[in-house]
């Protein structure tokens, strides 16, 4: 049990959030709770922000600094999604809210579309497929390929990157892999020299990287003059991370002979509005609208994954896979209180806080700590008796940012 009443506690979900999360909640015991199923502005969110102690996005709600400074209750920030590209992460660290998300619940689903996409390209199914719709009895086998034997190329080899290297080898495929960071490669997958050498080997290349300073427009048209002659392009990672223009001059051209696009540097906000990208209407050529993970299983596991993740937070204080409060996963310890402190990470805050409670006589029976380069997360269980004065003792401590009874 809580020390702050759980029907006290504010939950809002916004963006249609799986109702496993709203399992997950009632279940603990958590009935305060406002599901919305779309997103809302910057001003109707900091409206309705002021007063959550939890508030559950997806990807296309935008939690800034302004909406941050809105929400002085909020305890934590669920990303229902695998980025936490839309949260300013590092106003969020600094205020001590805990920011969770979902990366690898969706793998599978979006692994199985980039194989789906693959068989499509490489037998030319889209250009068949319009033709069929169209009355035209297209039965040829020119230019229609097996992935048997064909090389693919992953760039980012990291959760869903080789889960699509495990299934391309069970297709066999022969797979390579390009990623900045040294990755220990599954099955008979092998690095590339670079991203140069990658793209020069492969018959297929899928991307699997996240949004970033390091890689917007990392696929450019130099890059895809590096490109196999007739290869496939598959981008179900970011937007962003692909310059679109010199992807469909290179299709125009003849230097990719297919793509499957799933994800564009300017999307909708909303399904009503209107959906312009310079690669429609090009022969061979897949677009869907940034639904690679959005298949049930993967939004009920996305629901289940991050609503527990909140609920172990607030009735634990565990933080394991936090992306901002540093990570600790802690016991649940019998006939104490358990008091969270989190503070800028600086040196002398542990000391003051242990001489505050030895000075007033309160005994720590056990004592947890994590640091990153910005945030100290203590975590003190103590005796009951003297429980209230050392949560008010330790927000007296210089540095706090926050401080929690838990129970």
């Amino acid at each position: 049990m809580t020390s702050y009443p759980k029907d006290k506690i504010n939950i809002l979900l916004l963006e249609n959030i799986n109702t496993e999360a709203l399992h997950i909640f009632k279940e603990s015991g958590y009935t305060n709770i406002t599901h919305l199923k779309s997103s809302l502005s910057e001003d109707e969110l900091i409206k309705q922000i002021a007063d959550a102690h939890i508030i559950g996005i997806r990807s296309k709600t935008q939690l800034t600094k302004r909406i941050l400074d809105s929400a002085p209750r909020l305890l934590a920030i669920g990303c229902f999604c695998i980025g936490t590209n839309q949260v300013d992460i590092a106003d969020a660290r600094r205020k001590g809210i805990v920011v969770f998300n979902a990366p690898y619940s969706n793998t599978r689903s979006v692994a199985e579309l980039v194989i789906g996409a693959a068989i499509m390209l490489i037998r030319r199914i889209p250009e068949k497929n319009r033709l069929a719709h169209d009355g035209v009895w297209a039965k040829d086998a020119s230019n229609s390929h097996e992935l048997r034997g064909k090389t693919l190329g992953i760039i980012g080899y990291g959760n869903i990157g080789s889960q699509v290297s495990v299934m391309a080898e069970a297709m066999g495929m022969k797979v390579i892999y390009f990623d900045t960071q040294k990755k220990l490669p599954l099955g008979n997958a092998h690095a590339a020299a670079g991203l140069a050498d990658l793209l020069q080997q492969s018959d297929i290349v899928s991307i699997h990287t996240p949004a970033n300073a390091a890689t917007r427009n990392l696929i450019n048209a130099v890059a895809l003059k590096e490109c196999k002659g007739g290869a496939i392009f598959i981008n179900y990672a970011r937007g962003e991370v692909v310059d679109i223009e010199a992807l469909k001059d290179a299709l125009t051209e003849g230097k990719l002979s297919g793509a499957a696009v799933d994800v564009y540097p300017e999307e909708p906000v909303k399904n009503s509005d209107p959906f312009i990208t310079p690669l429609q209407h090009i022969p061979n050529v897949l677009l869907t609208p940034h639904i690679a993970g959005s298949t049930e299983e993967a939004q009920a596991n996305i629901g289940t994954d991050v609503s527990t993740r909140l609920v172990q937070f607030i009735e634990t204080g565990t933080t394991s896979g936090s992306h901002t409060v540093p990570e600790l996963t802690l016991p649940v310890q019998e006939d104490t209180n358990r008091i969270l402190h989190i503070h800028r990470n600086v040196p002398g805050v542990l000391s003051e806080i242990n001489a505050a409670l030895s000075a007033s006589g309160i005994n720590i029976l056990a004592q947890y700590l994590k640091t990153n380069e910005d945030i100290g997360y203590v975590v003190l269980d103590i005796k009951r008796e003297g429980s209230k004065d050392a949560a008010d003792l330790l927000r007296n401590v210089k540095e706090t940012i926050k401080v929690r009874m838990l129970y």
